[in-house]
């Protein structure tokens, strides 16, 4: 059996979760009415915007999303409806896809980026100053680290 959290921990636990629920229903409620986006849509727009060619295989976006297949495939479809992604078979395998962000999907996130920024600075970053940054950088990147090689281990 687990050892119990002492209660410094569970306060620690609590204030984190609590939060943390509460920043992202903010961030989520900012961005759709800024842009209609979800943050799911937006995450998504980020990481094609960044990758080369601005197509990611959907293996690998899901895996940076941290969302199963199958929640990607919806994801995605959701996306396509709305023009701002395409799906299209891998050039080097034509049995996997990727997703590929369109010009609509580009115009999107420069759209909403601004107002993103200001929701992220107004309701997280303003509130902490350049020790916590750093310190929750360094926290939430090892943290991010060993979760990311105990999946890869399963």
């Amino acid at each position: 059996m687990a050892e119990p959290l002492t209660p410094t921990e569970m306060v620690g636990w609590r204030a984190y979760i609590e939060s943390s629920q509460r920043l992202m229903t903010q961030l989520e409620e900012d961005l759709r009415a800024d842009s209609g986006l979800t943050f799911n849509d937006y995450h998504v727009l980020v990481l094609l915007s960044e990758a080369p060619g601005q197509r990611l295989r959907m293996g690998e976006l899901a895996s940076r999303l941290v969302f199963s297949p199958s929640r990607l495939t919806y994801q995605i479809g959701s996306m396509e409806k709305r023009g701002l992604v395409a799906r299209e078979s891998c050039p080097d395998d034509r049995r996997g896809s990727e997703a590929v962000l369109t010009a609509e999907g580009l115009r999107a996130l420069r759209e909403a980026a601004p107002h993103h920024l200001r929701s992220v600075r107004a309701n997280f970053m303003d509130d902490l100053d350049e020790a916590e940054i750093a310190v929750l950088t360094r926290v939430f990147t090892r943290l991010g680290e060993r979760l990311r090689a105990e999946r890869v281990a399963q």
